[in-house]
């Protein structure tokens, strides 16, 4: 794994959970714990969607995430990722594929592919 030569300029970009937000976390995270049945690597997916939804924000999400594969996340967490998460997270900068889109005027039409290719749109630089 290589290491991020801004590594401490990215720290001090995140945002740390507040104590409200950490219990909010903990609550969707016993929630769906409980009331999961099935292939466990989605249930961890949907965890770590989570956290990195904090970090990235919506629109990264759903760069990154099938619509298909969103839905799916959301009903194992019981969120809705627009409204849980910033639309821009502190490092959503650091994502290819949010950079390429931040020139279309169609955030959706370009996050389904349907106006430009995004390669690499899950690569995170920087």
């Amino acid at each position: 794994m290589k290491s991020s030569p801004n590594y401490k300029t990215n720290l001090k970009k995140q945002t740390s959970f507040t104590d409200e937000e950490l219990s909010q976390f903990d609550e969707i995270e016993q929630v769906a714990i409980a009331k999961f049945i099935g292939d466990l690597s989605e249930l961890e997916s949907a965890l770590g969607m989570f956290i990195i939804g904090k970090q990235y924000g919506w629109k990264v999400i759903h760069l990154i995430h099938s619509k298909a594969t969103v839905k799916k996340y959301e009903q194992i967490l019981g969120i809705k990722v627009r409204e849980a998460f910033p639309e821009q997270g502190p490092s959503a900068v650091r994502n290819n594929g949010f950079r390429l889109v931040q020139s279309v005027s169609n955030f959706w039409k370009a996050a389904s592919g349907e106006l430009i290719k995004l390669p690499n749109k899950q690569i995170v630089e920087k």
